[in-house]
């Protein structure tokens, strides 16, 4: 047992060691302080991709607030963060929206993807912000855009 236990870690830490992450000289914990302050919140979450792939390579926020399935804003009826990071990952097109996320109008979701330049070349962003105070996707646009290059992409 402790022999199968050792494997699957080796093997855990191999898959870790290969899979893609933030460039070099980029601090994982610059980035998260950087976002919390620009546009933080219990119901935002940001991924960081590669371009034409959309694999992801930062996340902001958990799994289950990232997999939130919420209303586009324009086009399709409903999207994730992941389904904008991958449609930007493959046109390089930034994309700035919102929209109520009820019937009542009581919410709002935001939503901002772009291409990332210098450090960050190669990779984009998207984010999702829904809540009763979420910002409108330009002006999440504009913060994270600004709260990313600060962190070093």
């Amino acid at each position: 047992m402790r022999l199968a236990l050792a494997g699957l870690a080796i093997c855990a830490a191999g898959l870790a060691a290969c899979s893609p992450g933030l460039p070099e000289g980029v601090d994982e914990a610059k980035v998260h302080n950087e976002i919390s302050s620009a546009i933080g919140d219990p119901n935002t979450c940001v991924l960081i991709g590669q371009q034409g792939t959309g694999k992801v390579v930062y996340r902001y926020n958990s799994h289950t607030t990232c997999g939130r399935s919420l209303p586009a804003c324009q086009g399709a009826a409903a999207q994730t963060v992941d389904d904008l990071l991958k449609a930007t990952a493959q046109d390089r097109q930034p994309r700035a929206t919102s929209c109520n996320s009820t019937a009542d109008g009581s919410r709002g979701v935001g939503w901002a993807s772009g291409v990332l330049t210098g450090k960050g070349q190669g990779l984009v962003y998207a984010a999702v912000m829904e809540g009763e105070r979420s910002f409108p996707g330009r002006m999440m646009s504009d913060r994270l855009s600004r709260a990313l290059q600060d962190a070093g992409l």
